[in-house]
Parts: C-alpha cells; sequence; structure tokens
C-alpha cells in the first residue's frame, strides 16, 4: 500500500513538473525577437502549428523522423558507434522497464491478465530490459572516465543521472538476487500458496527449492535424493508453478543470489531484502518525480526537438520559433558533439574558458533564459564565448538532438549586447553575420552595442580631441612597439612614411564628407600614430572597427605596408586593453 501511494505521488509530481516544463517552454524568451511575443500567442501558434502538420503531407516527415531519429537514433549512429550503443542500450532498456516493471499494475497488468512478475516471460524480459541498461550504463563509464573522449566533461547533471541509474538497477538485481534466497520468502509462499500440511510433502517441497530454485535453508536434515526431489517437483507443480518460473530465468538476479550464497542466511535474519526494497523504490520514485528537473527529460525534450525541426525552418510562425528555441535548451544532452566539431576551438585552448565550447555554454545560457541571476565571471565567459562563436554552422550540423544552435547563440548574443557592458571584438558595424541578420533586427537593437562598444574604445581619442591635448615624447609606449611587431605582416608599420595612398583608396574613408570628424583618424595616421609609439592614438580610432578589411589599402600601398594586418593586429591589442580595464575596474567596485 505504500509503495503504491509512493507511486501515485512520483507520478503525479512527475506530471506536474511535466508541465512546469511546458509552461515554461511558452513562457522563456531567447533574443529580441521574442520579446513583443504573449504566451498565449505562442500556445495558439503551437496548436495551430501541430493541427497544420498532423493533416498535411508534413505527416509523413514526422513519422520518417520518428523512426529513423527518435527510435533508431540515426544522428548519433554517424558520429560513433560506441556513442550509439550505450544511448539506445540505456534509453530502449531504461524506457521498457518503466513501462513494463515501474509500471506494471498500471500498464502490464491491464495488458496481460495473467501477469505474475515471477512468472516467464517476463521475469526473463525485466532481466534482460535491466542487463541492457546496465550495459549501457557501463560503456557510458568507459567513455567518460577510461576512453575520456575529447571535449565530452562532466557536470552535476551528468553524475545525477549515472548515480541514480547505477542505484536503481544494483539496488535491482542486488533485491531480486536476496528474493531468490530469502527463506522467509519461501515461507511466506508456502503458506500462501501451499495445499497441504504434510510435513514429508513440504520438506520435499523445500528440497526441491533449494536444489532448483536457490533458496538458501537453514535446515541441514533435507534429503536431495531422486524421490525426494520428485515427490518436490510434484508439490512444486501442484502448488507453485502458475506464479513461479525457474528463477534461472531471471539470470541476472541468479547471478546475484548464486554470488550471495555465502551470506544470504545473514542478509535474510537482518531483513535485508525490505530495506533493499525500500533503497531501489525510494531510488525509483526520486528518479521518476525528478525526471522533469533533471538532465533525463531530454529523453522527452530532444525527441520533441528532432521533429520540430524536421518540420520548421525560417520561415515558420515567429511563435513557434521563439517557443522552439527555449525547448531546444531542455533537448541538448550534454554530448560533447558540437564541441568537437566547433570552429573556435583554437580560442578555447588559447583562453581556457569553458564557454568557448558549445556544449558547455548551454548551462548558462539555460540559467540566463530560466531569469537565473549570472555572477559578472559568469556572464563574461558567456558574452566571450558567444562572441567568439564563428556562426559556422557546424555545430547545428552534427547535432544529434537537431537543435539549431547557429540560431540559438545569435539570439543569445542580441539579449547580451543589449546589457550595459560592451563586447568589443566582435561589435564591428560591419560584423559579418551580424550584418547579415541586420533585418531582423530592430535598428535601434542593432546600433545600440555598437555605439556603446566604440565609444568605449575610442573614449580616450576623443578626450585628446575634445580638450585639444598635446601628446608630447612622454607618451611614446615602446612596449606597445613591441606588441605590434610580435607578427611579421603587422610590423612591416615601420616601413609607412606618411604617403596617405591607403586612406585614398579606402571605401570607408570615401563614404564620408568629413571623413576625419567621423572616423577620428585616417588608416594612414593611424600607422603614423603607431609608428611613433603614441598607443593612445593609434587605439582610439574608431577607423579600426568600421574598416571592411577589403585589403585595397595593403593592395595599394607602395611600401608593401600591411596595413589592413596592422588594423587587425591594432584592433586586437585595443580588445585586450579595453578587458583589462574593464576587470580592473570590476575588482576596484568589488573592492569597494
Amino acid at each position: 500500500m505504500f509503495f503504491s501511494i509512493l507511486l501515485y505521488v512520483s507520478l503525479i509530481l512527475c506530471g506536474l513538473g511535466l508541465l512546469y516544463r511546458l509552461f515554461k517552454w511558452f513562457r522563456g524568451r531567447i533574443g529580441q525577437r521574442a520579446k513583443n511575443i504573449s504566451t498565449a500567442k505562442r500556445i495558439l501558434a503551437a496548436i495551430r502549428g501541430v493541427v497544420g502538420t498532423v493533416f498535411s503531407v508534413k505527416i509523413l516527415t514526422l513519422l520518417k523522423v520518428f523512426v529513423l531519429d527518435v527510435i533508431l537514433q540515426r544522428r548519433i549512429i554517424r558520429e560513433d558507434f560506441l556513442r550509439w550503443l550505450m544511448h539506445i542500450c540505456i534509453y530502449v532498456g531504461f524506457m521498457l522497464l518503466l513501462v513494463m516493471h515501474a509500471l506494471d499494475k498500471i500498464i502490464t497488468s491491464k495488458l496481460f491478465t495473467e501477469y505474475y512478475s515471477t512468472i516467464n516471460p517476463f521475469m526473463f524480459l525485466r532481466d534482460l530490459f535491466g542487463v541492457i541498461v546496465v550495459i549501457g550504463l557501463l560503456i557510458a563509464l568507459y567513455r567518460r572516465f577510461i576512453l575520456k573522449v575529447p571535449r565530452l566533461s562532466t557536470n552535476a547533471m551528468d553524475f545525477y543521472a549515472i548515480i541514480i541509474l547505477v542505484v536503481i538497477m544494483l539496488s535491482g538485481f542486488i533485491l531480486e538476487g536476496l528474493k531468490i534466497t530469502s527463506y522467509k520468502r519461501y515461507q511466506e509462499m508456502v503458506v500462501d500458496f501451499t495445499a497441504t500440511d504434510d510435513k514429508g510433502e513440504l520438506k520435499a517441497l523445500e528440497s526441491y527449492w533449494v536444489k532448483e530454485f536457490a533458496v538458501v535453508s537453514p535446515n541441514r536434515d533435507l534429503a536431495f535424493d531422486m524421490e525426494t526431489l520428485k515427490l518436490g517437483e510434484k508439490m512444486h507443480d501442484m502448488s507453485c508453478v502458475e506464479c513461479h518460473s525457474n528463477p534461472r530465468w531471471a539470470f541476472g538476479g541468479y547471478a546475484a543470489a548464486i554470488l550471495m550464497k555465502p551470506v544470504a542466511r545473514g542478509l535474510d535474519e537482518a531483513d535485508a531484502v525490505n530495506v533493499l526494497l525500500y533503497i531501489h523504490f525510494i531510488a525509483c520514485f526520486i528518479g521518476l518525480a525528478y525526471l522533469p528537473f533533471s538532465k533525463m527529460f531530454h529523453i522527452i525534450a530532444t525527441p520533441v526537438s528532432l521533429l520540430a525541426n524536421a518540420v520548421m525552418d525560417e520561415n515558420s510562425d515567429p511563435a513557434n520559433i521563439a517557443t522552439r528555441q527555449v525547448m531546444e535548451l531542455d533537448a541538448c544532452t550534454h554530448c560533447g558533439t558540437c564541441s568537437l566539431r566547433c570552429s573556435a576551438l583554437a580560442a578555447f585552448r588559447a583562453l581556457g574558458n569553458v564557454d568557448i565550447l558549445p556544449s558547455e555554454k548551454m548551462q548558462h545560457v539555460r540559467a540566463l533564459v530560466r531569469g537565473k541571476r549570472l555572477s559578472d565571471v559568469q556572464l563574461r565567459s558567456l558574452q566571450e564565448g558567444v562572441y567568439i562563436c564563428t556562426n559556422c554552422e557546424r555545430c547545428t550540423v552534427v547535432c544529434p538532438s537537431g537543435i539549431n544552435l547557429r540560431d540559438l547563440w545569435f539570439q543569445v548574443r542580441e539579449d547580451l549586447v543589449q546589457k550595459e557592458y560592451p563586447v568589443p571584438f566582435m561589435l564591428t558595424p560591419l560584423s559579418y553575420y551580424r550584418g547579415l541578420m541586420r533585418q531582423v533586427l530592430e535598428s535601434e537593437h542593432y546600433a545600440q552595442p555598437l555605439n556603446r562598444a566604440m565609444s568605449g574604445l575610442t573614449m580616450k581619442l576623443d578626450e585628446i580631441k575634445k580638450n585639444d591635448i598635446v601628446l608630447s615624447h612622454s607618451d611614446i609606449d615602446s612596449a606597445f612597439l613591441t606588441e605590434i611587431g610580435l607578427t611579421a605582416d603587422a610590423s612591416t608599420y615601420a616601413q609607412c612614411f606618411s604617403c596617405s595612398t591607403c586612406t585614398t583608396s579606402c571605401p570607408v574613408v570615401s563614404n564620408y564628407d568629413n571623413p576625419i570628424d567621423v572616423l577620428g583618424l585616417l588608416p594612414h595616421q593611424i600607422i603614423h600614430s603607431a609608428v611613433m609609439g603614441l598607443k593612445d592614438l593609434a587605439l582610439g580610432s574608431r577607423m579600426l572597427w568600421d574598416c571592411l578589411t577589403c585589403y585595397k589599402c595593403q593592395e595599394n600601398c607602395p611600401q608593401g605596408v600591411r596595413v589592413a594586418e596592422v588594423l587587425y593586429k591594432l584592433k586586437n591589442l585595443a580588445v585586450i586593453e579595453s578587458k583589462e580595464l574593464r576587470e580592473e575596474a570590476l575588482a576596484g567596485s568589488a573592492q569597494i
């Protein structure tokens, strides 16, 4: 009775958790285009989308994706057979155990009127499904801790998923083994099902169960001759065969029973069966109740993501796209496939920021969307990770959950650039991918972070011009000259004699009537400032950020100065200095 109540409580909590997740899918917002779409509008759009898909030819696409990608997991086997085998074992075995064993009173007993957990084929299938899950878990442990797959990291949710499954499976097999060897359980069976009081027949039945069913009896006077065992088999056929198959069919539990035989009597006397029963059931119910809030929720979210992305594209209803993107956060399995293919991997190796890797920054993105407050360190780490993204779409192509990661990073980036912290290293007005996506952004959203970031970088030059400050030789920064010369291309700046050919050939300069008022310094002036070692001037010009990198300046330079490369190097130095100044300011405010 207690376990039945616990089961229904767990199911209710799981159901409420699923509703909460569904509510979050329609409430969460990623990116600026989702902010003006109400929850009601998104729910109605989802209903229309589902109905429109079911009653159209798209239903054939859904069926195809369901079979190939959800059931057979085609996307995973393309990447790694061992990982596919692990995933298919855990997923299929777990789902079958859930339906046939955990929910046997609700599902299996209704489908099979003569169902008993201790008869075949149910007893054999239960152990088979359990062993399949164990094989999957062993592969998972092997991949994570022995094979050590590159970019495959283990976080708290990964540990939880592994530990809860290990506890459930091990306690299940050990519990089954204890039940097989338990003399107390055998006596309860005799009282409930045996239709004889004859001591000789009962002794013969006990001998048969000790011999064939691995029961560990405290009685030392049992006979195991052929005649006694024949009588015991006859009594078994009369009283027990309808609800007790030979435990050898439960090969996992039977193996545990054989291993525990030396200590079986002591465990039976200590009532270990009931203790383990509570451990097993409570672990199962915790796993079920917590499922919507743990990593294991992807067993629901991932199929939904695969199906949704199969029938949606960039022309789909914006309300449905907004909902899909929030749902995709739950569909991520933290498998690391995207991180293995990431074009920014070199930046991760150089900077050591794990948020550069797609699978790792997903955790902070998820927290951000759910309204959790990120610390300054976490926010800066996420900003750097999102802005270093090259928008190459390699992560999207290989994602086994079908998540449109490139679009997700773009929307998250737009959320982050509206915050008060400028992120200059990707905020040139001509940032390639952002420029391509300009038509989906409101003009004020596009310009605001650009202006804020560039004003932060050009602040020193603006101050010099505004106050008409004359720079002296004491402002020359020799370390700055060394930094520019660290790369062969940038070191050519020293060959410049300020002929202004780069400026006259620059399409950015020719775009303005008074370019120096808009750009701060012109290309030849920037190079000359670098030659003189005037760091504040060289790094403070807006021209650095308006540069098209068209290489016309470089192609026309009579001195062979690689102008575009010099400007690129100066831009990187400006970013580094801006980042250092911001960290110093944050450190100072923290001390105050």
